[in-house]
């Protein structure tokens, strides 16, 4: 089978093919495990964060992806949870160990043996893969195989993010950054708390438009006034200036949401300019999002087939999982990315 693999850490600013296409064997699935043969996958900023070093995968060669959509190709012996050529879903959780404090009071998101698809185990960018069944989940028949992919993560996550806010019905929401993950938490914020004003705070115009398009109160740049503060606003830019401003336009006792596996370094000496009673005095809270739960992509499919909401999407042949990465990395984001299988 043909897959993309990263066979070593590299920076994006100078390297134009990251991945390298290979062929390797088609792999067996054992005892509860299911093979699935890909339709698509999408294409997440964590990839770019495995690249980078930020969060490096376990072992090289290591197959990238973690928004994966396929139907199921073989059954281990002890898999009876999907019908062969169901279609099903593999999102960032890949595994966790079942059996800790963290696992058994519902926080498998924090468990200490906590594997990434497409970082501890091989993923999506590939004709084939492996799960086990307890990790993949039913798709509604509501979405193509290209809306449904981000759903799996910059969706889920993003349930994950708006849970987290504690927003309630009329208080305003902002979004810093407007990229896969974003542009679904808007939709589900319109449905949930019709009530709510959203804000989006977005790097360029075609955003910011974007934002308003799907129905944002007010968009602006970073550093723009916005018309008033939010009672939460969850951060999903790469960057660390974001969080400054952030902070700034938090009401009293406001909670930011940092909505990233990693932030990148560029500019974390904006930082130093954090000044106390401006940035963090009157009770306001800083909370990070780790990895995600099952339970975060069911409910997420469930609510997302019932409303529905629908992502935005850019497809990509295979072949041009490179140019993704790459576009994912230098160029504005409209939505989400999703490479499709060529068959």
């Amino acid at each position: 089978m043909k897959a993309w693999v990263l066979k070593n850490i590299c920076d994006l600013r100078i390297e134009n093919n990251p991945l390298s296409l290979v062929e390797l064997p088609l792999p067996e699935p054992h005892n509860d495990e299911i093979r699935i043969r890909i339709l698509c996958c999408g294409v997440c900023h964590t990839e770019l964060d495995e690249i980078e070093g930020r969060t490096p995968p376990s072992s090289f060669p290591m197959t990238l992806g973690h928004q994966v959509i396929g139907l199921v190709d073989k059954a281990g012996t002890q898999s009876h949870r999907f019908k062969i050529g169901g279609r099903v879903g593999v999102a960032w959780i890949f595994m966790a160990c079942g059996k800790c404090q963290n696992c058994t009071a519902g926080r498998e998101n924090l468990c200490e043996f906590f594997r990434g698809t497409g970082r501890d185990a091989n993923g999506g960018y590939s004709e084939y893969m492996l799960a086990n069944e307890k990790f993949a989940y039913h798709i509604p028949e509501v979405f193509t195989d290209a809306q449904a992919a981000p759903l799996l993560c910059a969706g889920a996550i993003g349930y994950r993010s708006l849970n987290l806010t504690g927003v309630a019905n009329g208080q305003t929401l902002g979004l810093s950054g407007f990229g896969a993950s974003g542009h679904l938490v808007l939709k589900m914020a319109t449905h949930l708390y019709p009530e709510s004003k959203v804000i989006v705070f977005a790097r360029n115009k075609t955003e910011q438009e974007f934002a308003r398009l799907l129905g944002a109160y007010w968009a602006g740049d970073f550093n723009e006034q916005p018309p008033f503060k939010s009672h939460a606003i969850i951060d999903t830019t790469p960057v660390w200036n974001t969080i400054l401003q952030s902070l700034l336009n938090l009401h009293a006792g406001g909670r930011l949401v940092i909505n990233a596996i990693r932030k990148e370094n560029v500019d974390k000496e904006s930082l130093l300019a954090i000044d106390y009673s401006d940035h963090l005095w009157m009770e306001k809270e800083i909370k990070s999002v780790a990895n995600i739960v099952r339970e975060d992509v069911e409910r997420f499919l469930e609510l997302a087939a019932r409303i529905p909401i629908v992502s935005e999407v850019e497809c990509y042949a295979f072949e041009d999982a490179n140019k993704a990465i790459l576009d994912l990395k230098h160029k504005h984001v409209r939505g989400a990315k999703v490479l499709m299988m060529s068959r």
